[in-house]
């Protein structure tokens, strides 16, 4: 490359606020070479030393143009990236590049990102490797294609790559400070679903990688303890999916111009009968009441393409647990409880709360299954007396 063009594109990280974030753990081998060929497009580096043992610092000291930021001891990746990020915000920049130290990813890919973040800005760019390279270690391929599954299940969205460690973050469109908790490789999966859960658009674009021969691969990724980690963390992303997301991306869309559309389509003019709808409606009703907190959409979703019912209109129903229903529901299953066992209720209405719920767990589940199935056999009364008014003159019953 001229040095001409280098110049070009410092100048355009320059003009855009972008700084390249290094994050590094004993890759001595690599590590100068990766910083050289980065130095060719930035003029604004930030290098995390975590905890190296090997020579790390001794090349750093050569790079007096870099910035450095040192752990004393091992923290993980992903604290090493929550602290360059952090200072990259706090220093003002407006985006950050994060590339891996082990020399697998090309700094030539820069100017990609740049063209990207160009055409669409404030868009979290994550970099997709070729998973169907000859040398891609198969760990990675797994890894990557589970990794994908719980974004798409807790976000909506589907990537191709959401492992890759070559991003660019719009840091003023996230709260790098306060909202990350993962401190290991997880991390990488946590940042985006948290920024997508934040409306930032989450997009792939293509990289070229390189992996080298087994024999010369450095990696600190451990299967055992780093899957356990990220099964973990997906697991309560899918909580807080089911739990808080959903429930208020539907309460997002509650318009009444949504309301009447919602109607029209799943309702009036759908060629389903009358008894389906109500089947889809109790469903997700019941579904909603019961405890299977975390997993109601989830099993909702499976219990009516099980039985061919609308899954529109039960996921629907299901949100009737929205948070501000909670409450509600929590007292109404545990005051059924208590008259179908026969026991006094020790607990009012402005005292519910989960944790009060444990002190009296008896009444409240089995209160809560005969609650639900009333309150699904209420709502299937109702919901079959308004059909049968509101579709008469369509010709469905």
């Amino acid at each position: 490359m001229s040095t001409n063009t280098t110049s070009v594109w410092r100048k355009k990280l320059k003009e855009l606020e972008i700084i390249v974030v290094i994050p590094t753990y004993n890759n001595g081998k690599t590590l100068a070479a990766v910083i050289e060929e980065v130095c060719r497009y930035a003029g604004d580096i930030i290098v995390v030393n975590d905890g190296s043992t090997d020579d790390t610092a001794n090349i750093l000291e050569q790079y007096l143009a870099i910035r450095t930021i040192t752990h004393p001891v091992n923290k993980g990746k992903g604290t090493a990236l929550k602290h360059g990020l952090s200072q990259a915000k706090k220093e003002g920049f407006r985006y950050a590049i994060t590339i891996d130290s082990d020399g697998q990813h090309f700094a030539s890919d820069i100017p990609c990102f740049i063209e990207a973040i160009e055409k669409e800005p404030d868009t979290l760019l994550v970099g997709a490797r070729n998973l169907a390279s000859d040398n891609m270690p198969g760990k990675n391929t797994f890894a990557n294609k589970f990794s994908n599954f719980w974004f798409r299940l807790e976000t909506g969205l589907k990537l191709e790559d959401t492992q890759s460690g070559y991003r660019l973050y719009p840091l003023r469109k996230m709260n790098v400070q306060s909202c990350w908790y993962t401190a290991k490789y997880e991390f990488e999966l946590e940042a985006i679903v948290f920024a997508a859960w934040g409306d930032v658009v989450v997009k792939n674009i293509p990289i070229h990688v390189y992996y080298p021969p087994q024999a010369e691969r450095v990696s600190h990724f451990r299967p055992f303890r780093d899957f356990t980690r990220i099964s973990v963390l997906n697991t309560v992303l899918v909580l807080i999916t089911c739990l808080w997301i959903v429930p208020r991306n539907l309460l997002r869309k509650l318009s009444w111009s949504n309301c009447k559309r919602f109607f029209t389509d799943h309702v009036l003019n759908t060629q389903e009968s009358n008894l389906k709808i109500v089947l889809a409606i109790m469903l997700g009703i019941f579904m909603g009441i019961v405890p299977l907190w975390g997993y109601q959409m989830l099993i909702t979703l499976f219990l009516a393409h099980l039985f061919r019912l609308n899954k529109v209109i039960a996921l629907v129903a299901a949100n009737i647990s929205i948070p501000p229903m909670i409450p509600l529901l929590l007292y109404g299953s545990y005051r059924t409880g208590c008259m179908v066992l026969g026991n006094p209720p020790d607990l009012h209405l402005g005292d519910l709360s989960l944790e009060n719920v444990k002190s009296v767990l008896e009444q409240y589940l089995i209160g809560s299954i005969i609650f639900a199935m009333a309150c699904s056999l209420l709502s299937g009364v109702i919901s079959a007396a308004l059909l049968a008014i509101c579709r008469r003159k369509n010709g469905y019953d």
